[in-house]
This record gives C-alpha cells, sequence and structure tokens, in this order.
C-alpha cells in the first residue's frame, strides 16, 4: 500500500467493551466513517443488536475479540480493570486503564479532583455504619450515601434525614466503604461534555442542564440560554485539567451541581460516552459518538457548536406512542430494541427547535406521549 492511499484509509476495526445502547450508537456513527465493529459482552446480557458480539462472561474468547480488532475503547466503565489492562498488552485502548481505575472508585475519583484544585461538594470516607452516623452529624443532614465501587443510575445509594438512619441506610448499601456527601444548594444540575484527541487537541460541547428523578437521567437540554460564559469557561478548565492528567483520548463526561452564585462543584465523572450527551446528536455539528471514534482513531475531532435549541427525553420502562412522537416538527427518536422492564433505558427523543420557548412547547408535548415521563423543570425556565 502507498503512503498517499493509507493516509486517506481511515477505516478501522472498533473493538468495544461492553455490548448496550452506548455501543449501539457508536456503531451507527461509525458506519459512515467506514468502521466495523465486534463488542465483548462480559454481563451474559448484550442488548447492542448490531454488529458482532462475542459473549464472554468466563472471559474465554480474549484472543478472537483481539484478532478482529485494531483499537479497543469501551461504552461501560464497570469493567475488570485487570481484563483491560491485559487488553493494553495487545491492542491500543482509548481511554486507558487508569480512567476506568479511578472512575470506578469514588475515593480514587474525588482525591483526583482535590488534588487537581476541582470543588466538590464536602464529603467523608467511612467504613461502618457507626462511622456513617458520625459522618452525617458532622455534615449535617440530609446527605448521601453512596457506595465507593459500582454505583450508577441511582444504585448503591441512600439518603439520610438523621443520623439515627445510618444503620438502615448501611444494610441497604451493602458495602464494606461509604462515601457520604453534604447536600448541595444548587440552582441546578449540569454536565460537560469534552472530547481529547490523540495528539491533545481538545473541544468541548456546551454545558447541558440535566434532570434526574429516582438517579436517573429524564431531560438534559443544551445550549442554556442563560449561562454566564465565565461558568462555561470555568468547567471547561476543569475537564481539561482531568483530561491532560488522565492522558486521555476520547468523550469524557463530568457531572456538576452549579450553585446559586454560579459557581460549580463536581459530583463524578464517566470514561465514555453519557446519557447527557445524546443530545448532541441532532443538536450539534458533531455528535459525541462520531467525535469519541475519530478521537480514538487519531483523527481531527469535529465541531462541537450547537446548531439549536435541543432536549434529550429518556424513554424509561415503557415505550411512548412513536407514532405521535415523530409527529411533533424537528423531533427525532433513537430506539435502543430492549424489551419493557421498570427502570430500563429504552430509548430517547431528542427536540430540536427554534427557540427555548419552543423547545419547552414541544418537550411538555413529548412528555405527554411518554409513560411515566415526570414534567420538565429547567432553572431558566421563568426567564422564557
Amino acid at each position: 500500500m502507498s503512503a498517499q492511499s493509507a493516509k486517506h484509509m481511515i477505516a478501522k476495526n472498533i473493538g468495544v467493551l461492553g455490548a448496550g445502547q452506548l455501543g449501539r450508537m457508536l456503531a451507527l456513527a461509525g458506519y459512515p466513517l467506514g468502521n466495523t465493529f465486534t463488542f465483548l459482552d462480559t454481563t451474559g446480557n448484550p442488548s447492542a443488536g448490531i454488529g458482532e458480539v462475542i459473549v464472554d462472561p468466563e472471559n474465554q474468547h480474549l484472543a478472537a475479540f483481539l484478532d478482529k480488532v485494531d483499537v479497543v475503547t469501551y461504552e461501560f466503565e464497570h469493567l475488570p480493570v485487570e481484563l483491560v489492562k491485559q487488553i493494553e498488552q495487545h491492542k491500543p485502548v482509548y481511554p486507558g486503564s487508569r480512567a476506568i481505575a479511578v472512575c470506578q472508585n469514588r475515593v480514587e475519583e474525588k482525591t483526583l479532583f482535590d488534588r487537581l484544585g476541582i470543588p466538590t461538594p464536602a464529603y467523608r470516607v467511612v467504613e461502618s455504619a457507626e462511622q456513617l452516623a458520625a459522618a452525617a452529624a458532622e455534615l449535617g443532614c440530609p446527605v448521601v450515601a453512596k457506595s465507593v465501587t459500582e454505583g450508577y443510575d441511582g444504585k448503591g445509594q441512600a439518603v439520610l434525614k438523621a443520623p439515627e438512619q445510618a444503620q438502615e441506610a448501611w444494610d441497604s448499601i451493602g458495602h464494606t466503604q461509604l462515601i457520604v456527601e453534604a447536600f448541595v444548594d444548587f440552582v441546578r444540575e449540569v454536565s460537560m461534555i469534552a472530547v481529547r484527541g490523540r495528539d491533545g487537541d481538545v473541544v468541548f460541547y456546551p454545558m447541558a442542564e440535566n434532570q434526574h428523578v429516582g438517579g436517573i437521567l429524564r431531560y438534559s437540554v443544551a445550549p442554556l440560554p442563560d449561562l454566564d460564559p465565565s461558568v462555561q469557561q470555568t468547567a471547561d478548565s476543569y475537564i481539561r485539567a482531568l483530561l491532560d492528567e488522565l492522558d486521555y483520548v476520547g468523550v469524557l463526561a463530568l457531572e456538576l451541581f452549579q450553585t446559586r452564585d454560579g459557581s460549580l462543584l463536581a459530583n463524578e465523572m464517566a470514561p465514555r460516552v453519557h446519557n447527557s450527551g445524546h443530545w448532541t446528536m441532532d443538536g450539534a455539528a458533531t455528535s459525541q459518538f462520531e467525535n469519541h471514534l475519530r478521537a480514538v482513531q487519531g483523527l481531527p475531532l469535529g465541531a462541537t457548536n450547537a446548531i439549536a435549541p435541543t432536549c434529550m427525553v429518556n424513554v424509561i420502562g415503557l415505550e411512548g406512542d412513536n407514532a405521535a412522537l415523530l409527529a411533533i416538527a424537528d423531533t427525532h427518536l433513537h430506539r435502543y430494541d430492549k424489551a419493557e422492564r421498570p427502570g430500563r433505558k429504552l430509548a430517547h427523543v431528542n427536540v430540536v427547535a427554534s427557540s427555548h420557548a419552543e423547545l419547552l412547547e414541544k418537550v411538555r408535548a413529548c412528555q405527554a406521549l411518554i409513560p411515566d415521563a415526570p414534567p420538565v423543570e429547567w432553572s431558566f425556565e421563568s426567564t422564557l
């Protein structure tokens, strides 16, 4: 192959650890780039429904997986770190195992935030119900207790309204070490999505405002009409510090609280494409999924500007009236081909509008067509 033809051959065989809806959306973004996809599922319950899936809960087919791929990424960070390190001995893995190790352990994550000067809510680390009660008393209730490992989408968490609830919370979480965090008087929950390429180039998406119910994301809207540019710049600096410290390649998500004085407190980060970035599929110049694939392949990163006010609406547990949803102008349905089940993410709807006022009207129309969808509540709604 000539150097010239090699220069223009961007097709890569992408290996993905995990086989859920995020992997599915990665593949859908990668096919126009000429990518092929092989998924390694370690859970025994793949749902990607696309590409080649190797089901391997016993870790018996790793060699076959590695033979099929040129570069490896992941759509699910709750993976054995040793498995990722083993793969790194044979194929490039982006993001690397250090990012997974940090994000799997809330103590390591908070320690990294502290070292980089990224503010967080006040917290304590406890190893017994007695220590939990003491931390709750010291921080002042209510507090939230979280498992140090394995918690996501509201799992492994408990809210204490009084120190006397410590034993019940400890037993319900069932872990040997917890982080206890003070509640934050925040105006809104927000998230930053950024992408770092192999060459160290970094691009940032506009900050999104998120609404959670029961620990599960229901709505994300971007860009924000009332966001002071200095707040966006602060968030950019926080996530850039993390990207550079971890020598990160790919999409990183950072969830934050914005307080009444405009300051930001970091909640947690996720080393992958993220639910709060799904709005980019229809509302940004380049989706988070395409940019992640560009990054891991060493390709130039795409523009991240929002093309219009956009809201992502998660469909949880039960399907909505899909035909009626699609009848709403500039509404885009992304289904995951999953069976209905309480608490399960089945799809999301991206709603695009010419203004935030029109967007709010359309999202409320969508909400009426989705079972159990909560009323949308945006911090900037009163200014519309």
